[in-house]
C-alpha cells in the first residue's frame, strides 16, 4: 500500500504561505490576505506533483493578531503538520530580512528533527537590492529565493522538492476509489468544526467558542469501519467557515470564506446543514439550503447541540409537551414547516459534545448517495404525473391548464425529468413544487433535488425541423 507523501508550509505570520500554497497546488485554494493570522486550520491540497501540501498558520502570532485561544489552537495544528510532513518548506520574508522570530522557529524545527528548506520569499524587486545572505546564519543546507505572488524563482523550489522529495509510487486501484464528499454548512458557530472532530476521533480542526473561527474549507479523509461490509465506507469531508448574511459581510475575509463555502458546495456530493438546537431554524438557514437545492446537491439536516436543548426542556420543561419525546416530535415538525421547500430531507439531532448519534448520519449520507443514483421507470413516472394531474389539475391560466403528454428522465445527480407538455409558461411554481413532492414521494427521493426541464409545442415543434 503506497503512501502518498506530504510538504508542510510553514513559518511566521504574513510572510506569503498561503500565496506559495496556491502556487503550488495549482489553483487558489487558501485564503490571501494581508493581515495575519488569516490561515488557522491546516489546509489540504493535493499537488500536480503528487504529493499532498499542507498550509498552516503563522507561528508566534502576537495577542493583537487574533484571541488567545485561537493562537494556542493555530501553533497546535502547525505543531501537527510539521511532525506529519516529509517534508518542511520554512518560509521566510526576504523584505523584512531575518527576524529573532525566525531564529526560535529554526531552533525549534531542529529540535524536532526536521531539516526544512529555506524559502526566502518576497524576493521580487531586484532594484531594492534584497539579500538572502543573512539567512546563512539559520543554517540550513538549501535555500531558495522566491516570489509566491509573481511566480518567481517556483521552477527551482519544484526541482528542489523533488530532490528532496521522491515521487510515491502509484496508488493501487483500491486507493483510487472514489470517496463520497460530504460538506458542513451552516452560520458560525453551530458545530461543524466539533462535528468533524468528532467524527475522525481527534481534535484536527480548530474548536472555539469565538464566531468566525474556521475561514477556509479544510477537506478531511474519513474511513468508517461498518459492522458486516467487506469494504470501510470512504468519505472526504469539508468543514466550511460559518456564512453570514450579505450585510453583515463587512471584510474581504468574510467575502472569501464565503466563496470558499460555495465552492465546497458545488463540488460535494452531499450537504450536511448544520443547525443550532437552541436556535432552530433562521432566515440565514433557509437561504444557505436554498443554495444547495439550486446547486442539486443531496442535502441532509443535522441539528446539533442536542444535549443542550434537552438539559433546558429537562430543567424548565415547557407547557404541552408530555416528554423528551413529545418535544423532538414537535421541534421536527417546526423544522419541516420552517424549511417546507425541502424534498423531505432527512433530520439528525446529534451533539458533538456527547457523541449522542453522532454516527447515525453516515448511514445517512451512505443512503442519500444511493439513492442520487437511482434510475426512474418511465412508465411509473409517466403513470404517477397522469395520477397527480387527476387527482389535483393545475389551474387555468388564460383559460387552459399546464398538461404533461410525456415524461423522461434524463440526468442523476441532480434528478432531472424532462417534461413534454403544452406550454412551458403554463407550469407555476406552486404546482412545480406539488409534481416535485409527488415524485420524491413516489420514487423514495428523501433528501435528492429534482429539477425539470420542460419542452413545450413550440420548442418541440423547433427540434422537429432541425
Amino acid at each position: 500500500m503506497s503512501v502518498t507523501q506530504s510538504v508542510a508550509i510553514v513559518g511566521r505570520p504574513n510572510v506569503g504561505k498561503s500565496r506559495l500554497f496556491n502556487r503550488l497546488a495549482g489553483r487558489r485554494i487558501s485564503i490571501v490576505h494581508d493581515r495575519p493570522g488569516v490561515t488557522r486550520d491546516v489546509v489540504v491540497a493535493d499537488s500536480p506533483e503528487g504529493y499532498a501540501l499542507m498550509d498552516t498558520g503563522g507561528i508566534g502570532m502576537l495577542p493583537e493578531m487574533t484571541p488567545v485561544e485561537i493562537q494556542h489552537a493555530t501553533e497546535d495544528q502547525a505543531d501537527f503538520a510539521i511532525r506529519a510532513a516529509d517534508l518542511l518548506l520554512f518560509v521566510a520574508d526576504g523584505r523584512e530580512g531575518l527576524v529573532p522570530l525566525d531564529e526560535t522557529l529554526a531552533t525549534k524545527f531542529r529540535k524536532m528533527g526536521k531539516k526544512p528548506v529555506l524559502v526566502v520569499n518576497k524576493m521580487d524587486e531586484a532594484e531594492k537590492g534584497y539579500s538572502i545572505s543573512e539567512f546563512a546564519r539559520l543554517g540550513f543546507e538549501q535555500t531558495v529565493a522566491i516570489s509566491a505572488e509573481h511566480g518567481l524563482g517556483i521552477d527551482q523550489l519544484l526541482s528542489t522538492i523533488k530532490d528532496r522529495l521522491p515521487p510515491a509510487p502509484p496508488p493501487s486501484p483500491k486507493e483510487s476509489e472514489i470517496r463520497t464528499r460530504i460538506a458542513f454548512i451552516g452560520r458560525p458557530n453551530v458545530g461543524k468544526s466539533s462535528l468533524c472532530n468528532r467524527l475522525l476521533d481527534t481534535e484536527r480542526l480548530i474548536v472555539s467558542d469565538v464566531p468566525g473561527t474556521t475561514r477556509e474549507t479544510v477537506e478531511l479523509d474519513l474511513d468508517y469501519e461498518v459492522e458486516g461490509q467487506d469494504e470501510p465506507w470512504k468519505y472526504r469531508l469539508f468543514d466550511t467557515a460559518g456564512l453570514k448574511r450579505k450585510k453583515r459581510i463587512d471584510s474581504s475575509l468574510d467575502y472569501f470564506s464565503a466563496v470558499r463555502t460555495k465552492h465546497a458546495v458545488e463540488s460535494v456530493d452531499i450537504v450536511f446543514l448544520v443547525l443550532d438546537a437552541r436556535e432552530g431554524v433562521t432566515k440565514q438557514d433557509k437561504v444557505m439550503a436554498h443554495h444547495v437545492l439550486e446547486e442539486g446537491r443531496a442535502l441532509s439536516i443535522l441539528v446539533n447541540k442536542w444535549d443542550l436543548a434537552l438539559e433546558s426542556f429537562r430543567k424548565d420543561p415547557l407547557p404541552g409537551y408530555e416528554d423528551e419525546k413529545d418535544f423532538r416530535k414537535s421541534y421536527l415538525k417546526s423544522i419541516r414547516k420552517e424549511l417546507y421547500f425541502l424534498p423531505d430531507s432527512p433530520v439528525s439531532f446529534v451533539s458533538a459534545k456527547t457523541g449522542y448519534s453522532i454516527k447515525d448520519f453516515l448511514q445517512v449520507a451512505q443512503d442519500l448517495n444511493t439513492r442520487m443514483d437511482k434510475a426512474l421507470s418511465t412508465s411509473a413516472l409517466n403513470k404517477l404525473i397522469g395520477d397527480m394531474w387527476e387527482h389535483r389539475p393545475p389551474a387555468k391560466i388564460k383559460g387552459k391548464r399546464f398538461k404533461v403528454f410525456y415524461a423522461v428522465q434524463v440526468e442523476n445527480r441532480p434528478f432531472r425529468i424532462k417534461l413534454f407538455c403544452n406550454r412551458e409558461e403554463k407550469l407555476n411554481d406552486q404546482y412545480k413544487r406539488y409534481l416535485e413532492k409527488g415524485i420524491q414521494q413516489k420514487f423514495g427521493l428523501s433528501g435528492c433535488p429534482l429539477k425539470f426541464s420542460l419542452a413545450g409545442k413550440e420548442a418541440r415543434y423547433k427540434e422537429e425541423k432541425t
